[in-house]
């Protein structure tokens, strides 16, 4: 069975950061693209993030872009999100997909909550 399940959410005081992991199985995770999305409370989900197959290529919503970076490791096969410099407004449950962009995803992880507060 395909399998994602996002990790490293909590609890950070504004400017801080955090390193989201995105563990899967169940699937050849360096045949596929991955992307990071969000929620936040009352407000639609909202694209983070993508990554191609390979690794070298990579696109950021304008929110997050210089601030977040997203990675793979396929020997682990796991992807990253890296969250610097975070905002009030990063508050979100955080998920990660299977799929290059948000209407082609085909597997979605469980969420991770991210809250930024001081």
């Amino acid at each position: 069975d395909v399998q994602l399940q996002a990790s490293g959410g909590g609890l950070v005081q504004p400017g801080g950061s955090l390193r989201l992991s995105c563990e899967t199985s169940g699937f050849t995770f360096n045949n596929y693209a991955m992307m990071w999305v969000r929620q936040a409370p009352g407000k639609e989900v909202e694209w983070v993030s993508n990554i191609n197959a390979g690794g070298d290529s990579t696109r950021y919503v304008d929110t997050v872009q210089g601030r977040f970076t997203i990675s793979r490791d396929n020997a682990k096969n796991t992807v990253y999100l890296q969250m610097n410099s975070l905002k009030p407004e990063d508050t979100a449950v955080y998920r990660c997909g299977r799929g290059s962009s948000y209407i082609n995803v085909d597997y979605w992880g469980k969420g991770t909550l991210v809250t930024v507060s001081s």
